[in-house]
């Protein structure tokens, strides 16, 4: 399994763990919502660690070998994961800091702007493997 697949398979887990804490925080179950929460957090963490690890060290790059609109679609996706997920951890973490220090209604209100945003970065994450490793032709001869 290569790390790209890994970075995928973190940011699909990611996304789907945060679904479910926002269902069981629906359905009244905070403990669980929290655990959800926290695990969705320790899988976005290994994430950038692995990202960090693949692009500092081992430093590859997978072009988009797509032209015209599809490559430009591509590209406005790319930007807007990248600008968001750097946005994304402060958010995440004033959301998290506000639920530990038990101050509900200001963690309410930040977690309507926070889980958006890393739903988004998170399934883009999983569409940048995708449009990087499976739908990307071969590079022209």
């Amino acid at each position: 399994m290569t790390l790209p697949l890994v970075n995928a398979i973190l940011n699909g887990t990611s996304f789907v763990l945060l679904l479910a804490g926002l269902a069981a925080i629906k359905a009244g179950n905070r403990k669980l919502h929290e655990s959800l929460m926290y695990t969705a957090m320790a899988t976005s963490a290994a994430f950038l660690a692995c990202y960090l690890y693949y692009h500092l060290v081992i430093r590859t790059t997978m072009p988009f070998n797509r032209t015209g609109a599809v490559k430009t679609a591509y590209l406005v996706m790319l930007a807007s994961h990248v600008l968001l997920a750097m946005v994304n951890v402060p958010l995440v973490l004033r959301t998290v800091f506000l639920a530990r220090r038990e101050r509900w209604e200001e963690h309410k209100r930040w977690a309507k702007v926070t889980l958006p945003v890393w739903l988004y970065v998170s399934i883009t994450g999983v569409v940048v493997y995708l449009c990087l490793y499976v739908w990307n032709p071969p590079a022209p001869a």
